[in-house]
């Protein structure tokens, strides 16, 4: 079994009961040791704010079809443009019995402020 991520910075979503947010920083730091999930539109994967380089693309509206192509046995964090639909895609992921799973706070918006990596 993979080994679990545990991030130092999780904090409670305050918009989602149950889900846990992590910081962009967090997340650069354990990037090769986690699966991670951008759930946004296609053009907004590849737009301005770009993605995270090695983050896999699955649109939210297409998670109920195929959440059974992400492996659960890793630690997985769900990413978009400022957290709000990551959010929905990390407690759905969890009511779908996935354990270690995540939201990255701030979404592409607060990695790119912290000047972080991106691909277009």
């Amino acid at each position: 079994m993979e080994q679990q991520v545990d991030f130092e910075s999780k904090t409670d979503n305050p918009n989602v009961p149950g889900v846990m947010d992590i910081s962009p920083e967090d997340l650069m730091n354990h990037k090769d040791n986690v699966l991670m999930v951008d759930v946004r539109r296609p053009d907004e994967f590849e737009g301005e704010l770009g993605h995270i380089p090695g983050a896999q693309h699955l649109v939210l509206d297409q998670l109920p079809q195929r959440i059974s192509e992400l492996d659960s046995t890793k630690t997985i964090v769900f990413v978009c443009r400022s957290g709000g639909r990551s959010g929905q895609a990390t407690q759905f992921a969890q009511q779908n019995g996935f354990k270690s799973v995540f939201n990255l706070k701030g979404g592409m918006l607060l990695w790119n402020e912290k000047n972080l990596p991106t691909e277009k």
